[in-house]
């Protein structure tokens, strides 16, 4: 599985708000971290017009011999019903990174304080778990051949540990990736999916990448704890 650690497929640029370094910056970087395919993504909302431009600078980088760019977006759930906070995109966008930036809700995406507040006021783990299952799994069966990104990342953000979520809910979650064509990708920055859920992934097959969802060129293709993660379900094997 080592082998996925030769690309690094969720890397911002300064299209994303809240990122530091340019496309090219984050080009030169992967070329020097010896990565064979990098895949370009930045945050978009229902608002963002500047996909097309987005998309033009990409196909106008000057790329090294022997890496492939590639392009996407990353968007957010907005609901369990599978909604995504995404404007309409041109047919060569790429990948849809899907992520759980905030808690995908009955009504509407909640914030992490919500959902917490929420918690405090009855809502059942599980329940919040099985929203959670659900919002994942219907996000992509409406968006197939994409890409879920930093998945689970907001459990620790609602006191939930991700081990609560059992086999059988991530059973569910990695068929559905796996009939959809969803690429899973393991994330750096939020240490996750953790190992119970990439063992699903495998066994579900579906296919891995890894991710290092890097705001800053100095972190392209760096990986400490996608390397643990890989180690961990190797030494389960």
């Amino acid at each position: 599985m080592r082998e996925i650690l030769l690309g690094d497929h969720h890397v911002h640029s300064s299209f994303s708000d809240d990122a530091v370094s340019t496309l090219e910056d984050n080009v030169a970087a992967a070329s020097t971290a010896g990565l064979r395919e990098l895949r370009l993504v930045d945050h978009v909302r229902t608002s963002t017009t500047w996909v097309p431009e987005f998309l033009a600078a990409v196909r106008a980088l000057d790329v090294p011999d022997g890496l492939t760019v590639l392009s996407g977006v990353e968007a957010k759930i907005l609901n369990a019903s599978g909604d995504l906070d995404i404007p309409s995109l041109p047919s060569d966008v790429g990948r849809i990174l899907i992520a759980d930036h905030q808690f995908p809700g009955s009504d509407g995406p909640w914030s992490p304080s919500e959902t917490l507040e929420r918690l405090a006021a009855g809502l059942r783990v599980d329940d919040a778990l099985d929203l959670l299952i659900e919002g994942l799994v219907r996000a992509v069966r409406r968006h197939p051949g994409n890409q879920l990104a930093h998945c689970f990342s907001i459990l620790p953000k609602i006191g939930i540990d991700a081990s609560q979520l059992g086999r059988e809910r991530l059973d569910e979650w990695a068929q559905a990736a796996a009939e959809t064509d969803t690429v899973v990708e393991i994330n750096e920055k939020w240490a996750c999916p953790q190992p119970p859920a990439v063992e699903a992934a495998v066994t579900a097959g579906v296919t891995l990448v890894a991710s290092t969802d890097s705001h800053d060129a100095r972190d392209v293709g760096r990986y400490e704890r996608v390397v643990e993660i890989i180690d961990a379900i190797a030494e389960d094997a």
